[in-house]
């Protein structure tokens, strides 16, 4: 039992170093865009985000039991706990290459890859809980395009509002409004991203014998929470960079479409306990304002390879969580 107790420990560790990353990581992009067009100081913009996250974090656990038990069945995966510690350490490792390289990949694919890398290393493919696992798959890759296709369509409706006032005014007047959508932006953010580490320390207390439900503890949801928002004020300027000026030079009126495209989509996946990528999300989203603005202002080169890296996370961070899992085997 001790046993048990000190690698479940160190699973916890692991997922709140995970969520302190993802705060960083993903964060980013949230503030994105009120930074990029000077509505909010850095400073301020990070403190927000990280309040917003915290407030966000602990509001909502759909998606943290989505997470627990939808992609593999913690009751009955042998070596449960090393898989689990495969898998953090698998997306934690895969975050930073990509945030070293100011590369806005998804927190989520890394994590859902990696756990399921993990266990089919350990237990083969028939580890893999099919519906769920197919559930949060189509979400993952429908959410880019609805997030797209929301961005384009609102920036057009703003356009048609918005054509007969002067621009500058109306810049300076969306600059204001913008503030609040960050802020939201960054709740929506924490009520999604921040409970993927809860599922995954739920699992590891599920699978270690420590409790027998998907229920998130409360001690848990707070540790997570605090670990996004410390993560967020460490802040991640080389995705804000990414996102805030090299797929597209935004203004105050594009910055509150992507916005308010990306926390349409976002909170309608936390409504419905699935969990997305909101780096996919909020890029698509300024993706989807860029085209309706003018296509040819859009930096499709940035886009593309952006693309590449959300199509290569899943399977790259999966294949790194089995060799992992399998070294771990060896000692463990």
């Amino acid at each position: 039992m001790e046993g048990m107790l000190f690698i479940t420990i160190v699973i916890v560790l692991a997922a709140l170093t995970f969520d302190l990353i993802n705060g960083f990581h993903d964060t980013a992009n949230a503030i994105a865009t009120s930074v990029s067009t000077k509505a909010l100081k850095p400073k301020y913009a990070i403190i927000l985000a990280a309040v917003m996250n915290f407030v966000g974090a602990i509001s909502f656990t759909g998606v943290a039991k989505t997470i627990t038990k939808d992609i593999v069945d913690p009751f009955s995966v042998p070596h449960g706990e090393i898989v689990i510690l495969a898998a953090l350490i698998s997306a934690i490792i895969w975050n930073l290459i990509t945030w070293y390289f100011g590369i806005p990949s998804s927190s989520s694919h890394a994590l859902i890859g990696s756990i399921a890398g993990a266990a089919i290393a350990a237990a083969g493919f028939a580890s893999i809980e099919y519906g769920g696992f197919t559930k949060i798959i189509v979400g993952l890759i429908a959410s880019p395009f609805l997030a797209f296709t929301v961005g384009y369509l609102i920036y057009t409706l703003f356009k048609i509002f918005l054509k007969n006032l002067n621009l500058s005014t109306t810049n300076r007047r969306f600059r204001m409004f913008q503030v609040a959508t960050a802020a939201l932006q960054s709740y929506t953010h924490g009520t999604n991203d921040a409970q993927k580490s809860m599922g995954i320390i739920t699992m590891a207390l599920i699978a270690n014998g420590f409790q027998s439900t998907d229920d998130v503890k409360l001690w848990v949801q707070i540790a997570c929470a605090l670990a996004m928002a410390v993560g967020t004020s460490v802040g991640g300027w080389k995705i804000i960079k990414t996102v805030g000026g090299k797929i597209m030079k935004i203004k105050p009126v594009n910055g509150v479409a992507a916005d308010l495209s990306s926390v349409i989509i976002i909170f309608g996946a936390t409504f419905i306990h699935l969990p997305v990528s909101t780096t996919h999300v909020i890029s698509s989203s300024i993706l989807g304002v860029g085209t309706s603005h003018r296509i040819k202002g859009v930096k499709w080169d940035t886009a593309q390879r952006m693309i590449i890296t959300w199509i290569i996370t899943l399977p790259i961070s999966a294949a790194i969580a089995a060799l992992i899992f399998l070294i771990l085997n060896l000692f463990l």
